[in-house]
């Protein structure tokens, strides 16, 4: 792996210099851990990778951490580490560190505001931009290997979809179902469950509902999306809509129709469409079948070392899409106060066409009552 770390070091110093960047300052998060595979704590100490465009690179990290830093790997790299003591100033070491004439650097885009402003403060007469426009374009093609992550997370996340007539019942609590899901989701092949939806009824028709204390009764739609991350990085989110019991007949009416738009912007996917198309693609759909006013969100965003990064399939985005793109499809149809449904598929782009990551079943599931 050390070599597949090194060569993303080159291309981000490339990338770094072609922006008119003089160098990047990456802190913990996916974008080090893309550049390093260094899985850093955002602590208040400072961890820094200083990538100059026209020098080596250097992390910087507090003396407790280097050990952590060096485990991880990062000396492999041919990457040479500056430890900092708890007296020192850190803002300094970055200082020395910069080449000299440097005129302005990136900062990346989770950076904290404290970091940010010290930073600001400590380089005076430099410049500050966002790193995020040069490792977008380095990020948003995910190689094989990175494809490949992603069908394991999509492949374990099925698993647990797989399993929710185990824990969708009536009586039961969202909260209650919401529980034992997060602990399937681990269990399946994530180090960590990242969120849990349960949107039984009503709270269906809420995209980013939570869990509640709600109980789940009989002929309820429950809306289940669910997404974790896996030990490589990568991410997984799926959704699948569930019945339990019956549903009324409008339910049934408009999820065919959500079913018939998911389907219809999956197939649209090619190298060269504009991210916006696939989103109108899923709308008219919708839009046709008199229901416009209740899709209310985005088709989808892309994923990887996040759950949300890009391409976001959205209008205004004129962006076309390309190979070893990857993000999701998700249309939805909501009606306050009654019940709501979506359907979300990872998609990839190939040459081809489009590849989707979750395979369970996209047709309406009536779990017993």
């Amino acid at each position: 792996m050390s070599n597949v770390f090194t060569a993303r070091l080159q291309r981000a110093r490339a990338a770094t210099a072609a922006a008119g960047l003089d160098a990047l300052l990456i802190t913990p998060g996916p974008d080090l851990r893309y550049l390093t595979g260094y899985v850093a704590k955002p602590l208040e100490r400072l961890t820094c990778l200083v990538l100059p465009a026209n020098a080596d690179p250097v992390l910087i990290v507090p003396f407790l951490e280097r050990a952590a830093a060096e485990a991880a790997g990062v000396s492999d790299l041919g990457l040479a580490i500056a430890d900092w003591q708890e007296t020192d100033d850190p803002i300094a070491l970055v200082a020395e560190i910069l080449p000299a004439g440097t005129a302005v650097y990136g900062v990346d885009d989770h950076m904290w505001a404290e970091k940010v402003l010290r930073l600001r403060a400590g380089l005076p007469g430099i410049d500050q931009a966002l790193a995020g426009g040069v490792l977008r374009d380095l990020r948003i093609r995910k190689t094989a290997e990175e494809i490949d992550a992603l069908r394991e997370a999509g492949a374990a996340i099925d698993r647990v979809h797989d399993r929710i007539a185990e824990w969708l019942k009536p009586g039961r609590t969202e909260r209650e179902i919401g529980r034992d899901i997060a602990e399937a989701i681990v269990a399946e092949g994530h180090v960590r469950a990242d969120f849990v939806i349960v949107g039984s009824g009503p709270n269906g028709a809420s995209p980013h509902h939570d869990v509640s204390d709600r109980v789940v009764q009989v002929g309820d739609p429950v809306v289940v999306d669910i997404g974790g991350t896996t030990e490589a990085g990568y991410c997984s989110d799926e959704t699948r809509t569930y019945a339990v019991g019956e549903p009324d007949a409008e339910f049934r009416r408009y999820y065919e129709v959500l079913l018939a738009a998911q389907n219809a912007a999956c197939d649209a996917v090619r190298p060269g469409i504009g991210c916006q198309e696939v989103d109108r693609v899923a709308r008219r759909i919708i839009a046709e079948a008199g229901y416009g006013e209740y899709f209310i969100h985005r088709t989808g965003h892309g994923i990887g070392l996040e759950g949300h990064e890009d391409p976001y399939i959205v209008e205004g985005n004129d962006a076309l899409l390309e190979p070893g793109m990857a993000f999701s499809v998700e249309p939805g149809i909501y009606l306050p106060g009654r019940h709501g449904a979506r359907i979300e598929d990872i998609v990839v782009c190939t040459q081809t066409g489009g590849e989707r990551l979750n395979l369970t079943p996209r047709e309406l599931v009536v779990l017993p009552a």
